[in-house]
């Protein structure tokens, strides 16, 4: 079309080399910008393809991830054995689990455990709009790592892919263009052409929270042969988790990480640096010489819910917010003894108060009773205020949706009335009624401990009135 334009100008008489120049110059800048879009993550690989200075060692709480990794790494440190039995090396090993648990961590550590180049990149910068950029990314950040390895003379690189299943998803679900499709099938090709008497001995690493969106052709052996879990820590990982984190910091003598450890079910490894963290900043606040006890409590309170805020509310409603959390630290102590371990009714993020329990143990299967445990002790705020109060409020609502929850989960797991089931098979109706059954059976018994615990649970609302926090400790005392 442009052609035929600038023949019907010359046609006319018109000059039309200024054109042809301009439109020379738009090519070559076109080009160059094209060009460097392209190059533009093989560039910054290259600077950090260098040795990690992470190592297993500073990596707590994953020993289970850490064992099965180690273990296949042995094709990169002995590879004349592997060659002498015979075995296959694996290509490619792929880390699962929720987000902040470690999985870069590893990967680097991987690194170092090998002696090996790292070089690392996100799944969100292969993929543009210009068809063919994914795949030559890919196929320049496997050439980076042969070259960077033999620069650095080594004979070994690892290649972490973080988030891939933004470029590794399943095929054919992306209609608008291959872009997806063709990045995959360069990753898949680059991982099948590696093969074990190469100068460099290439080793892929990735990690994911949605190991079910990617294609089924990458997870098959001989491109990811193994995949490795890297859970939520437990009891004792978090205890680990937390000693490495403070190892730099000045602890008060009273300080009891294991206790620490205890409160903070559910963290994951980000979250107890930052737990860590937000203690040591809390001590600078107070100039204090030492971190304290209480500087961790708050700053669990603080990751968990946000930063206070300074909300000040009429002493009807302080008295109100007081009775509702009162309620579920009295009605969880009746029907989990020992689970309290803090109370309070200062206002953090979304919340105007908080009841911060503390299992002894970490509970991976949960029965019947302790789900209905669980339940009544949603239920116990909203409780408290209808039997002292007279009336509840929309403070509960969260609460609500939680005790819903827990019921529906026991529905599809067969621990209701209906016993096993298919949710699919279940018409909306029979559904809501047993929830409302379960629910109701648990309001009873919410009522009743209320009632007969009606002083204890005043108590509790005046000392919090005065003292805003109390330990765990405080609440058994009244309920005793």
């Amino acid at each position: 079309m442009a052609l035929a334009g600038l023949i019907f100008l010359g046609i006319r008489g018109v000059d039309i080399w200024p054109l042809i120049l301009l439109g020379m110059l738009a090519g070559v800048l076109f080009a160059t910008g094209l060009t460097s879009r392209l190059n533009l993550t093989a560039r910054r690989v290259v600077e950090v393809g260098t040795r990690s200075p992470v190592s297993f060692q500073d990596i707590g709480g994953q020993h289970t991830a850490k064992n099965e990794l180690i273990e296949a790494l042995e094709f990169v440190l002995r590879p004349d054995d592997i060659e002498r039995l015979g075995i296959r090396p694996l290509k490619g090993i792929l880390l699962t689990g929720p987000p902040g648990t470690g999985k870069t961590l590893l990967a680097k550590a991987a690194a170092n455990h090998t002696d090996s180049v790292f070089l690392s990149a996100s799944g969100s910068e292969f993929v543009e709009m210009y068809a063919g950029v994914g795949a030559q990314r890919v196929r320049q950040l496997f050439r980076d790592a042969r070259q960077t390895a033999k620069r650095q003379h080594m004979t070994s690189a690892i290649i972490f892919i973080d988030e891939i299943e933004v470029m590794a998803g399943r095929r054919g679900q992306h209609q608008s263009h291959l872009e997806y499709d063709q990045t995959l099938n360069q990753l898949l090709v680059e991982m099948d052409g590696m093969s074990t008497d190469e100068e460099v001995r290439v080793l892929v690493m990735a990690a994911t929270n949605r190991a079910d969106l990617l294609d089924p052709a990458l997870m098959r052996p001989g491109r990811f042969d193994r995949t490795v879990r890297v859970d939520l820590p437990d009891r004792q990982g978090r205890e680990a988790i937390l000693l490495l984190h403070s190892r730099n910091k000045p602890l008060d003598h009273e300080v009891d990480l294991s206790q620490i450890a205890i409160e903070t079910f559910g963290f994951s490894g980000a979250h107890l640096e930052s737990v860590c963290n937000e203690a040591a900043i809390l001590a600078l606040r107070e100039d204090a010489p030492t971190i304290r006890h209480d500087h961790f409590r708050a700053a669990v309170d603080k990751v968990m819910l946000g930063e206070r805020l300074d909300r000040h509310l009429t002493k009807d409603d302080l008295y109100r917010v007081a009775i509702h959390e009162g309620g579920h630290a009295i009605v969880g102590e009746l029907v989990n003894p020992g689970s309290v371990s803090s109370v309070t009714i200062a206002p953090r993020g979304m919340a105007l108060g908080f009841v911060r329990q503390a299992p002894d143990d970490d509970r991976l299967l949960e029965t019947v009773s302790q789900l209905k445990a669980d339940i009544a002790v949603c239920l116990a705020g909203s409780t408290a205020e209808r039997i002292l109060l007279s009336e509840p409020s929309t403070g509960a609502s969260n609460d609500f949706e939680k005790a819903w929850d827990i019921a529906r989960r026991m529905v599809t797991a067969g621990l209701s009335s209906l016993g096993v089931v298919q949710e699919e098979a279940l018409s909306p109706e029979t559904l809501y009624q047993t929830i409302q059954e379960i629910i109701r059976d648990s309001q009873e018994l919410v009522e009743e401990l209320v009632q007969h615990h009606q002083d204890a649970l005043c108590r509790l609302a005046d000392l919090l009135i005065e003292h805003e926090t109390l330990p765990g400790e405080r609440v058994r005392q009244l309920v005793a």
